[in-house]
């Protein structure tokens, strides 16, 4: 069973139009280290992995690996949740649900790989207690309710051990479907029935590993044995009633290289789906989410008739309307791309809406499943760092993901909660997008924003290292909502595209051309340079940075570039190793006489992190600085634009005392970051353009989604 997929127009251009009516969009976001106690270390890693709801749908819980527990949000006012705490399991939690008041919870004990053990916990919601516990028999991962409550069924994995020979499988022992009955709120360990599913797959028959597991209003389950690439469906009197292969697909138009480059012209080897998460849709077809695991990943979803019959597969075209959006991750390229995992189905009146979570590209893709063999895309929302799991609360017109992500470091990005509401609204993400451009373009990691006077509603911006092997720069239409991206020049030295660049700075020369500011690092070879392009994307002219500031440069250079007159105005983003604690230079380069000076520029007090300049621009008599630190969330303080007189600008010599100018504060943008889309306040501003209106448009830098969300906001910040 091969499907040969071939490439599709976007399915994500409906998107163009701000009038879309019943609209997912983001109404809060919860830190999950916000459920620790007082006096708790905040800096351990935590999680938010499988979540799910009570029956009243005004508490959540999710499991927590790295604290060994779950964790409760009151959501009864969505809009702003509060802690519940957190509960301890003293096991490694799968998955948890709420019935009449008590959290029934997979918990893994296992000692090895070898000796997998694990128990299905009952915890009392009231008293935080543990107050029964069925022995599984081995590792627990999905737990799926019946729709009637009437018995719950666990997949037991008993995973492999992806060191052992070469990760592959049989890796014994087996695993098995485990079919548990509930009555009256209490789970009847006794009646506990171990569903055999050897022999059934062609990859690993005495091996099955089972992943997921749903339930259908008929009582049947339906379980994906990923590495098995198999699914299997057991019928309700606890028999396997079918099963068949996952079957294989070859994408066309996809990434398969790791290379720094968004190259979308390739074609992929014969991938198994491997398939993660299911859920049924109706009685007779479910979805799966292909992630791949040892072998395989699809990139995408399937919708399956329960005897195996593909009904629709969604090929390249998820993926690419991922593009589209900028949360391409391309480090994982020569991976699964961006990592179909989790997924959710739920009806919200009479629309059936499948939830289809991008792990890596951190987004959930929103689809309208009423024609089975065509969904319609209908949007794609952010959603933290790696969306694990989802859940759909049809009564209050709410969804919820976890994220499990946490870098943990000081100021880094949290695992969060996020939670949206379906309502009669405008979608507010995506605000920059790709679709509808002539070709496929992908995009992100924009660390530069310019505009050219007499060109009227465009923008430009510029990658940054992240695409190292293809920088670029990006015209954007401002005059539609979302803004689009329309055209993507490639920055080239010989004919090839520019290496050893890091984008910071964009300003137009006035000539059709742009100057850049090249942030340079030592360490890896990359010269700390300005550069001088033609519209053809083509390096005409490069300008080192003078030996004697070379001399104490740090990995911390040029983030901003502005040309006044003859004189070309370039931001150092941090102190270098001659500035004062706190200052900063804003260099001076004469394009006439050849000669460098600079001014010194103090930086904004700040708490903890570390500040700096991240863009300058010039309108009108003034010049305009973003300062940023570089924390998030809750945690961060500055994100600010300043401006000083251009009359103030006046350059010295590096050899002499640099004057330090005088700024004036124009505006803090922490309420906006954190208003735009409901969620975190995100670390990097790096970009601020005005129009030929004099409106100031703002860009954030999503790394490239590389241990980040991947949200890029671009916004039009009115007249400063």
């Amino acid at each position: 069973m091969t499907a040969r997929l071939l490439s599709a127009a976007s399915v994500f251009a409906l998107l163009a139009s701000p009038a879309i009516s019943d609209s997912f969009n983001r109404i809060a976001s919860f830190p999950v280290i916000a459920n620790m106690a007082d006096g708790e270390d905040e800096a351990r890693e935590s999680s938010a992995e499988i979540i799910s709801v009570s029956e009243d749908g005004n508490t959540l819980i999710y499991t927590d690996r790295p604290l060994g527990g779950v964790g409760l949000i009151d959501i009864s006012d969505a809009k702003a949740p509060k802690p519940l705490g957190n509960i301890d399991l003293h096991g490694e939690p799968t998955t948890a649900h709420i019935i009449a008041g008590k959290a029934f919870v997979g918990v893994n004990t296992s000692e090895s790989y070898t000796n997998p053990s694990g128990r299905l916990a009952v915890i009392d919601i009231a008293t935080a207690k543990e107050v029964a516990s069925c022995d599984l028999g081995g590792q627990p991962d999905s737990v799926a309710v019946s729709p009637d409550g009437s018995f719950l069924a666990v997949a037991i994995e008993n995973e492999r051990d992806e060191e052992a020979g070469d990760g592959g499988i049989p890796q014994m022992p087996a695993g098995y479907v485990v079919k548990l009955p509930l009555a009256n709120g209490e789970a009847d360990c006794a009646k506990l029935q171990k569903i055999d599913v050897t022999g059934l797959a062609a990859v690993g028959s005495e091996d099955p590993e089972p992943e997921f597991v749903d339930i259908n209003e008929a009582g049947e389950i339906v379980v994906t044995l990923q590495e098995n690439n198999h699914i299997a469906v057991i019928g309700a009197d606890g028999a396997v009633a079918s099963h068949f292969s996952a079957g294989e697909v070859v994408l066309e138009n996809v990434d398969t290289q790791t290379d720094g480059k968004l190259d979308f012209t390739a074609t992929t080897d014969t991938n198994p789906r491997e398939p993660d998460a299911v859920k049924w849709i109706d009685a007779d077809h479910f979805a799966t989410s292909n992630e791949g695991d040892w072998k395989g990943g699809s990139h995408g979803f399937t919708i399956w008739k329960k005897d195996g019959t593909v009904v629709y597969d969604s090929g390249n075209t998820l993926e690419h309307a991922i593009i589209e959006i900028g949360h391409y991750p391309e480090k994982r390229s020569k991976a699964k791309g961006v990592e179909i995992e989790g997924m959710e189905f739920a009806r919200f009146g009479d629309v059936p809406y499948l939830f289809v979570l991008s792990e890596r590209g951190s987004v959930v893709a929103v689809y309208d499943v009423t024609d089975l063999s065509a969904p319609k895309l209908t949007q794609i929302l952010p959603s933290g760092i790696s969306p694990e799991g989802a859940v759909a609360i049809p009564s209050r017109n709410l969804l919820a993901t976890a994220n499990e992500a946490d870098l943990g470091e000081d100021g880094a990005a949290r695992a969060h909660v996020m939670i949206y509401e379906l309502s009669d609204a405008t979608p507010t993400y995506p605000l920059l997008t790709s679709a509808g451009a002539d070709k496929l373009i992908g995009w992100g990691a924009l660390g530069a924003l310019a505009s050219v006077e007499g060109t009227e509603g465009r923008v430009f911006a510029a990658s940054d290292s992240v695409y190292a092997a293809m920088p670029s720069i990006y015209e954007i239409d401002i005059t539609q909502t979302p803004a689009k991206i329309i055209n993507q020049t490639i920055v080239t030295r010989g004919g090839q595209p520019a290496q050893k660049l890091d984008i910071e700075g964009l300003t137009s020369d006035g000539e059709g051309g742009f100057w850049l500011a090249n942030e340079g690092d030592a360490q890896k070879l990359v010269p700390h340079a300005i550069l001088h392009v033609n519209a053809k994307g083509e390096i005409k002219e490069e300008i080192s940075l003078p030996v004697e500031l070379l001399a104490h440069q740090t990995r911390f250079g040029a983030e901003g570039i502005a040309k006044v007159g003859d004189t070309l105005w370039v931001a150092m983003q941090r102190e270098w190793g001659d500035d004062p604690k706190g200052q900063v230079k804003l260099l001076a380069y004469n394009l006439e006489d050849k000669e460098w000076g600079a001014v010194a520029y103090p930086l904004d007090p700040k708490g903890e992190g570390w500040m700096g300049i991240s863009e300058l621009t010039v309108h009108g008599d003034h010049a305009y600085v973003i300062e940023r630190d570089n924390l998030i969330g809750d945690k961060a303080a500055v994100k600010k634009i300043f401006r000083v007189k251009l009359d103030d600008l006046k350059p010295v010599k590096l050899s002499e005392a640099l004057p330090v100018v005088v700024k004036e504060e124009v505006r803090d943008l922490i309420p906006e970051l954190k208003s735009l889309t409901n969620g975190y306040a995100v670390d990097k501003v790096e970009g601020l353009a005005f129009d030929h209106e004099g409106t100031a448009w703002i860009v954030t830098d999503n790394d490239g989604v590389d241990d980040s969300s991947g949200e890029t906001l671009f916004w039009n910040a009115g007249k400063l």
